[in-house]
């Protein structure tokens, strides 16, 4: 049986995994956008902290994608 804390840090992921999905769909909107404007798209980071962040972030996205992708199919089945 699944404790209080342990639903409220399952909870934790899961709004974290989808909001970090949100952001990705909402920026590859916006690169579009860009592109189909002006034929192209430039995107520089200077600040090390934040491309480790957002580096992080990404990795953590495809993590989330991954297992909830594999979640689906198993319900399927």
């Amino acid at each position: 049986m699944k404790t209080p804390r342990d639903n409220r840090i399952q909870l934790l992921l899961h709004s974290l995994g989808l909001s970090c999905l949100g952001g990705a769909i909402f920026l590859q909107i916006l690169v579009f956008t860009d592109i189909f404007q002006n034929g192209y798209f430039m995107a520089v980071e200077n600040n090390p902290a934040i491309l480790t962040f957002e580096i992080v972030l990404t990795a953590f996205a495809l993590i989330y994608f991954v297992y909830i992708y594999q979640r689906f199919i198993r319900s399927i089945k």
